[in-house]
């Protein structure tokens, strides 16, 4: 009896707090802005993490992992988007495995937990509330709920007699009655805040009660044994054949061949100045070979991983060694110039957000090439190296979480556009404006040039002016909620309120996009 009046409560306390915390989540984000509203919540869920489980708050290094929460968290002070909801939302999990001692040391094994967390969270609290139903039932747990409920029925219902006595005779207490909208508060059961409600709940269980799936230990109790008398050998003699040392040899000098001649023409066309072909231009050239030439640099990655892996004949063979080493290195010039390809196409047809993209996804595979040299340079497993290459895009995407790339974009285009140099593309309007509020800086600058330039007078560029006003307006609007408030949108209004205003020339009404 004693280990059931302890079990039941648990379960019945994390409910409790899952419902407090889904209240919240209504109050900070349901038909309201989103701004810090996720950084506080993100905070209070991990105090009730800790104060769920009151003995981790003992457990040595606490502020160290508190302060690895907060570095996760911080990226939803700035701007609120999918990267940073993705880190703090890692940081999360992370931090409430970590508090129950389920954390597995490693950079690769914890992305999988991570992983395996996540996507086991969808059906977290309906597994567990059958579970607890399924105990209660065996333990005689329902007649001990029905006795706490009877012992309730009489004292509320006397007490809603004496209410109801007292409304009649004190008319204070029967004005308090009548501010009591029933009807108000039927009106807030809505099925889509139903469904809000029922998400939250089973995001933060989730999190209140910390665990990873267990099917991955049935998948592995499945495995079947190679039964007696079957040989492999002959599919070992097929993949020595093909994948053997002679095989591999064979192919990285091919492959080094291919992949100079691929160099040589880039040297010779693109960086040379040499006359292309008739019919072809220079910016078709460089457009055409980056996103394939970043394939086969991947391509190439798993070729070497499954080539030379720890511990085979291949890998210790010094020849093959140095091949793979010249090999990898051509890779690393072959994403340079897919690299130097983009940043010339992008000099003529200005920038967006997948070229942004394209840029450090290049990087990412030129820093991953590297690692794979330094692998087999210090001899290291593959798992070294899935945790070099998770650090990498770890720190890569921390870092882009804070960089406001929707004004980088804006910024060099608006600098770039033919309307302000003279060279290279008009300035497409319409697709900055898309950006949201971080390109609006950027474009009065445009607007502000245009008028200088008596541009302003055509009647294209005073609509633009008027709808970007207007746009402005409304965002101004939407800033007075507290909820919408954040670090980048402060920095956005500072630059907003210091604009100047100024007039188009000739005499014209005034030219104020930014007021």
């Amino acid at each position: 009896m004693t280990s059931l009046l302890t079990a039941a409560p648990s379960f019945c306390a994390r409910f409790g707090v899952a419902v407090l915390l889904a209240a919240l989540a209504d109050f900070f984000f349901y038909g309201q802005p989103v701004g810090i509203t996720p950084f506080l919540f993100g905070t209070t869920l991990a105090a009730a993490v800790a104060a769920i489980h009151p003995s981790a708050l003992s457990a040595r290094g606490l502020w160290l992992g508190l302060a690895a929460l907060l570095v996760g968290l911080l990226p939803l002070i700035e701007n609120v988007s999918a990267l940073s909801v993705a880190i703090g939302l890692a940081a999360m999990v992370v931090f409430a495995l970590w508090l129950v001692g389920r954390l597995r040391p490693g950079l690769a094994r914890i992305a999988g937990q991570v992983a395996l967390f996540l996507l086991a969270a969808p059906f977290r609290f309906v597994h567990d509330f059958f579970r607890w139903r399924k105990a209660a039932r065996r333990l005689g747990q329902r007649r001990i709920r029905l006795a706490a409920i009877g012992v309730w029925i009489m004292p509320l219902t006397l007490g809603a007699v004496f209410l109801a006595l007292f409304g009649a005779a004190n008319p204070v207490i029967e004005y308090w009655l009548s501010l009591i909208d029933l009807h108000a508060l039927l009106d807030l059961i809505q099925l889509p805040r139903l469904a809000f409600w029922l998400v939250v709940l089973a995001g933060v269980w989730v999190f209140l009660r910390p665990r990873l799936p267990r099917f991955l230990r049935r998948i592995a109790h499945l495995a079947l044994p190679i039964p007696l008398g079957v040989s492999t050998k002959p599919a070992k003699a097929i993949e020595d054949i093909v994948f053997g040392k002679a095989a591999i040899l064979r192919a990285l000098v091919v492959f080094n061949i291919l992949f100079a001649v691929q160099t040589a023409l880039d040297a010779t066309y693109l960086w040379g100045g040499i006359a292309l072909p008739d019919g072809l231009t220079y910016a078709a050239y460089a457009h055409r070979g980056a996103y394939p030439l970043i394939v086969t640099a991947l391509l190439a990655a798993g070729f070497v991983l499954a080539a030379l892996r720890p511990g085979s004949a291949t890998s210790s063979d010094p020849l093959i060694r140095r091949l793979v080493y010249v090999w990898v290195a051509q890779n690393i010039v072959l994403v340079i110039s897919s690299i130097l390809r983009l940043d010339l196409y992008i000099g003529i047809y200005a920038l967006t957000y997948w070229r942004v993209a394209a840029f450090l996804w290049m990087g990412l595979v030129a820093t991953g090439l590297a690692l794979i040299i330094a692998r087999i340079a210090l001899e290291k497993s593959n798992e070294w190296l899935l945790s070099a290459n998770l650090l990498t895009l770890s720190v890569t995407l921390y870092a882009c979480s804070f960089i406001n790339f929707a004004a980088l974009i804006a910024n060099y285009n608006v600098e770039h556009s033919f309307e302000m140099t003279g060279r290279g593309t008009k300035l497409d309007f319409w697709y900055l404006r898309s950006l949201g509020p971080s390109a609006w800086p950027a474009l009065d600058r445009f607007l502000e040039h245009q008028a200088e330039t008596n541009a302003a007078s055509v009647p294209s560029y005073r609509q633009l002016a008027r709808l970007l006003g207007q746009d402005q307006a409304r965002y101004r609007a939407g800033q007075e909620n507290w909820r919408a408030w954040s670090f980048r949108d402060w920095r956005l209004l500072r630059t907003l309120d210091t604009y100047i205003p100024f007039v188009v020339p000739q005499g014209s009404e005034p030219f104020a996009p930014g007021r």
